[in-house]
């Protein structure tokens, strides 16, 4: 599982490493078992040796293919959840409960993005390290506690029963979790071991679903089969995420209250772009669950998870490289270089864009109708303004990584306010008169009204920078 950049050795006599000797006739434990044995031997070990921060890393940095793959395996996992779970809810339950479902888990999205607060980017990005990773982790647990506070707060405005609050509060405490979570694999990415943090995020991801799985498979209750995925979430953060990060990156020095407030400031922006996007993508989960019955929150998911595909497939091109591209951008006789890597993109999100949509109309249909045990059919022509809807989010995602990049991240909170005041009202107005089609339509059309608008502030951008460095005049 984690791969050690030095070898271990094993005493003599034949006893494993960080085990016990075997006993005649014993059974040996499998490799997974052993590399558990190692870890939890590790840890036990680091506490009692001046902490988990104080300890020599072991694993290899720089490993460009291994962070690709773990990295594949990591966001392919994380990206697996949601529509794993809501086919198995299906199953198991009913399409409604599976609405029901969907509906926490759009909320739960919203306040994982609260946590985040938008700072992976600007952290891993953050190459002088200006503010210290204890400064990132307070700032990042506060911001988590205030999600969770929101979380509660949404689900008293709801008016939730008891049910409906137990299913609901047990899949925020796993997408909080998540948010949680990912400043410290965002400190391992930025120490160059970015196949660490996807071996974190798998693990977390795989426990959760096994979790949501046997519970609700036990139990028919998707409340229970939540809290027991918020637990296996809790679990693998304090034994793999945080122990990972503090024992394979340096010791950071303490955490300053002007720093834990810069990180705010700067990162309000980002925050504000992010959350305003992922909200106008739930806005017509939100305006169909108040109109709609709940299996139609079912059938909008289920239809956008092709298109979610193609944003987890461009996420895995370039956010491995934001590091690299910061740097390329960093010295002005590779801007050039530069603007031929976002074209490339660009135009790589256009091919697999038109890839899902050969595949949909080929044999992605049917195979839907399989997983859910619905005839997906007379949803053929929304599926394609799904993923076409899809291949416009990715590249909005992608353009905003840039624009973070060249640390214009403020110039994006027009667009992305603008768009909101868009989603507001037009989605809603469709859903009314078309139902389900109606909020597909209308997502469409919040996005690629915020595609054009980012599009033209990050031209504005790249002109006003070219101009000043082209200036004699600039420092």
């Amino acid at each position: 599982m984690f791969g050690p950049g030095r070898p271990s050795s094993a005493p003599a006599g034949g006893t494993p490493a960080g085990g016990a000797p075997s006993a005649p006739g014993m059974r040996e434990p499998g490799p997974l078992a052993r590399m558990a044995n190692a870890w939890w031997t590790r840890l036990i070990d680091s506490v009692y040796d001046g902490g988990l921060a104080a300890q020599e890393a072991e694993y290899e940095s720089g490993e460009t293919r291994r962070d690709y793959l773990w990295n594949t395996v990591g966001v392919g996992a994380w990206g697996m959840v949601f529509p794993a779970l809501t086919v198995v809810a299906t199953q198991l339950a009913d399409p409604e409960q599976a609405g029901r479902f969907s509906m926490a888990f759009a909320a739960g999205t919203l306040l994982m993005f609260l946590s985040n607060f938008g700072v992976r980017n600007f952290q891993v990005s953050d190459i002088d390290q200006t503010s210290s990773f204890a400064s990132y982790q307070v700032h990042r647990w506060v911001t988590s506690g205030l999600a969770l506070l929101v979380g509660l707060l949404y689900c008293t405005i709801r008016d939730y029963g008891p049910a409906m609050l137990m299913l609901s509060m047990g899949v925020y405490v796993y997408k909080i979790v998540d948010g949680l979570a990912d400043v410290y694999e965002g400190r391992l990415q930025q120490a160059d071991k970015l196949y660490l943090a996807g071996i974190s995020q798998a693990l977390r991801s795989v426990a959760a679903i096994a979790a949501f799985a046997i519970l609700l498979f036990l139990t028919r209750s998707t409340a229970i089969a939540a809290v027991g995925m918020a637990i296996a979430a809790v679990a693998t953060l304090a034994l793999v995420s945080v122990p990972l990060a503090l024992l394979e990156t340096e010791a950071s020095r303490p955490w300053k209250t002007q720093e834990v407030g810069e990180l705010f400031r700067h990162c309000l922006p980002l925050f504000s772009a992010l959350f305003l996007f992922n909200l106008i993508e739930s806005l017509p989960k939100f305006a169909m669950e108040g109109m709609l019955p709940y299996d139609n929150q079912l059938y909008f998911n289920a239809l956008f998870f092709p298109a979610q595909g193609i944003l987890l497939a461009a996420g895995f091109m370039y956010k491995p490289q934001l590091l690299r591209l910061a740097n390329i951008w960093a010295n002005p006789r590779r801007r050039k270089r530069f603007d031929l890597i976002v074209l490339a993109m660009v135009g790589v999100i256009c091919v697999l864009t038109v890839g899902t949509l050969v595949f949909m109309g080929w044999i992605g249909i049917p195979v839907m109708g399989f997983m859910y045990g619905i005839d997906f059919e007379k949803f053929r022509a929304l599926a394609y303004l799904m993923i076409a809807a899809g291949g416009v989010s990715a590249a909005i995602d992608f353009l905003y990584a840039i624009i973070t990049v060249l640390r214009h991240q403020d110039s994006a909170t027009k667009p992305y306010l603008v768009t909101f005041a868009f989603a507001l009202v037009v989605p809603t107005a469709l859903i009314w008169l078309l139902g389900l089609t109606g909020a597909v339509v209308g997502y469409l059309a919040s996005m690629l009204l915020l595609l054009v608008l980012l599009g033209i502030e990050y031209y504005r951008i790249r002109q006003n920078l070219s101009q000043k460095n082209r200036s004699p005049f600039r420092s």
